[in-house]
């Protein structure tokens, strides 16, 4: 049987410290993005962004939140900004040793959620 992507970086556990890391060293830190936390309750947003990022790993989808689409209503984000978080996903997995094809996998599913998250 063949290891998930999950699997392969660590699990739940390695999952967390990567969003700790996604957030608070990166994009947290960017202020091409960082206002679009201002009045985020960053514990939720970890939990969730911990949840979808297992999922695209092809973890256990444990993500029970609103849609995409939903979620990101009225943000008006931009492909600018996609990119800029989709960039400071790659360097969070990287920061942790995920080798860059495995990265690719899972960046590419995360891209399939592009229609949904921009102009909305």
């Amino acid at each position: 049987m063949t290891e998930s992507l999950y699997e392969k970086v660590g699990g739940e556990a390695a999952i967390e410290k990567v969003v700790d890391y996604f957030y608070n060293e990166l994009v947290l830190k960017d202020e091409t993005v960082n206002h679009f936390f201002e009045n985020t309750d960053m514990e939720k947003q970890r939990r969730h962004q911990s949840k979808f990022i297992s999922f695209a790993l092809g973890g256990p989808n444990q993500y029970s939140g609103k849609s995409m689409a939903k979620a990101h209503e009225g943000m008006n984000l931009q492909p600018e900004h996609f990119q800029a978080i989709a960039n400071h996903l790659h360097d969070a997995l990287a920061h942790f040793g995920v080798e860059e094809s495995d990265i690719d996998a899972a960046l590419t599913k995360v891209a399939t959620l592009k229609d949904d998250i921009i102009y909305k």
